[in-house]
């Protein structure tokens, strides 16, 4: 990311966040759209034991500019276009581009590529559960296989940095692309104990209930989602729907828990001065009621009403 999207960031975080990306895979089905989900491992140290998006860190090699400009479905000039915006350049969001495909790949063993040969990506989804993927594996799979990132499947979906009370803080761009045909969904069995396909109002009361714990940014991505009842829907808009600005909750320690703040909420630029607020039950609210805050309920983020009074 350049040094002039970095500023806006920094100053909010003990340390800077590290650059990340999540891909929202969608299918349609009898019952309307599906997201998939993945279970992290107890293990994990970032939200163990939720269920998340496909996604994770962006590594060195997803930076390899002058590589990947090469095995792109798209022009840079192209990527400028359909991925750059709100002082971010092409060559900016490209290595997140590749980042979410590698770990979508890595996690749930979906390939977004341009028509990859069946006997290539089988032989790497049989890496993938067996022996395991070699560091370089997906710059050997586009060199060996011809077959390029396929950077038209992804469209932009929204920008979100945690919060600065939370131990690892990441500046993460989510995706969205439709599951590509011929292709099935696994989980790792490593960082990813679990996957499921589930619709975004299933989602959200599940994860009242329990059985399918989500993190901040699932739940409000979910909420999102309601308004989009198909793929059709959905396509109709993503390729211009732009980045925005980026998503920075702020979050509340107080006596009754873990308070996250929306940058939405009526009281987002001061809340962080307001530590004595008071949350109990009463204030949870239904799965698909719009909300501007979450609280830590019980190992679980809820959605929840503002407080009477000035909070």
């Amino acid at each position: 990311m350049n040094t002039n999207a970095d500023h806006r960031f920094i100053p909010l975080f003990q340390k800077d966040p590290r650059p990340a990306a999540s891909l929202i895979l969608v299918r349609d089905s009898v019952s309307g759209l599906q997201t998939y989900l993945l279970k992290r491992s107890g293990k994990s140290k970032f939200f163990p034991g939720s269920f998340v998006f496909p996604g994770g860190a962006v590594d060195e090699d997803d930076r390899a500019f002058q590589f990947w400009k090469y095995h792109l479905d798209l022009s840079m000039e192209e990527v400028e276009h359909r991925f750059g915006g709100n002082g971010l350049s092409g060559t900016d969001v490209l290595p997140y581009c590749v980042a979410a495909i590698r770990e979508t790949f890595e996690e749930a063993g979906v390939l977004i590529a341009s028509n990859p040969p069946d006997h290539a990506y089988e032989r790497a989804c049989g890496l993938r559960l067996s022996k395991g993927l070699e560091k370089l594996w997906l710059k050997n799979f586009v060199s060996s296989s011809g077959c390029p990132l396929s950077l038209t499947s992804l469209s932009r979906w929204s920008h979100w940095v945690t919060p600065k009370l939370m131990k690892y803080h990441f500046d993460t761009f989510f995706f969205v692309a439709i599951m590509p045909e011929g292709q099935t969904c696994a989980p790792d069995r490593n960082e990813t104990d679990e996957g499921l396909w589930i619709s975004p109002g299933e989602a959200l009361a599940a994860n009242l209930d329990g059985t399918v714990p989500l993190t901040p940014p699932t739940i409000v991505t979910m909420h999102e989602l309601l308004a989009c009842p198909d793929t059709a829907t959905l396509k109709i808009n993503w390729e211009t729907k732009p980045w925005g600005e980026a998503r920075l909750p702020r979050m509340i320690n107080s006596e009754s828990g873990s308070l996250i703040v929306e940058p939405w909420d009526t009281r987002y630029s001061c809340c962080e001065k307001d530590q004595d607020i008071r949350i109990d039950e009463s204030m949870i609210l239904p799965s698909l009621e719009s909300f501007s805050r979450l609280w830590l309920h019980r190992g679980l983020w809820k959605p929840v009403r503002s407080a009477i009074g000035p909070y």
